[in-house]
């Protein structure tokens, strides 16, 4: 399985540090090209590489950490995004009429179609995601939600894989719409900092 994350501001930098606590091969890429960005990557850790946008979509998992304008360009960059996992780590406050009155992660699913998309470590902060999740007793949760119910599972691994505690929150319009920014309103598990003790 191999893993991407788009978008490289801080909460894009935050989820590399994530995967460089674990050692885990991950690629980052934004509108720049990958060498402004290699200082950064360097200092996350050696297991982050820059690479180009288009380099970097042939990744298996993709977290999308990128502002609502720039989804279109994304969206465009592949003709098809069958077989591809995306994880919508952003919260808009974009008018409820840009998103055709959807929620924002159904409206990135319509977006970028033939992908499964999960709504995933978008509740929590950038300092609060970049740091180590594992506290005495439990770890770090972060919320999950999609309305393609094989999608959750792989992304559940991976976040325990993090250290993190993934929680299914189910369907988009259901337990989804708790970690949803909708135009001006919040949902209320936004920032959100909760640990979950071990069993």
């Amino acid at each position: 399985m191999s893993y991407a994350i788009i978008g490289f501001g801080k909460i894009g930098q935050a989820l590399a540090h994530a995967f460089a606590r674990r050692n885990i091969e991950v690629a980052v890429a934004s509108r720049h090209a990958p060498d402004t960005l290699a200082p950064q990557a360097r200092v996350i850790g050696p297991t982050v590489t820059p690479k180009s946008l288009q380099e970097a979509l042939e990744a298996d998992t993709i977290f999308l950490a990128v502002r609502f304008e720039v989804h279109r360009q994304v969206a465009k960059a592949l003709p098809d995004w069958g077989g591809k996992t995306l994880v919508d780590a952003t919260n808009w406050q974009a008018p409820l009429e840009e998103l055709d009155g959807l929620l924002s992660s159904v409206f990135v699913a319509k977006l970028y179609a033939g992908a499964k998309v999960v709504k995933g470590f978008n509740h929590l902060g950038a300092s609060a995601l970049a740091a180590d999740p594992a506290v005495a007793g439990g770890h770090r949760v972060v919320f999950l939600a999609s309305d393609d119910e094989d999608a959750i599972a792989p992304v559940a691994a991976l976040a325990r894989q993090l250290g993190f505690a993934p929680v299914n929150l189910g369907r988009f319009d259901e337990g989804g719409a708790l970690v949803h920014a909708r135009g001006p309103v919040w949902g209320p598990l936004i920032f959100q900092n909760m640990f979950k003790k071990e069993q």
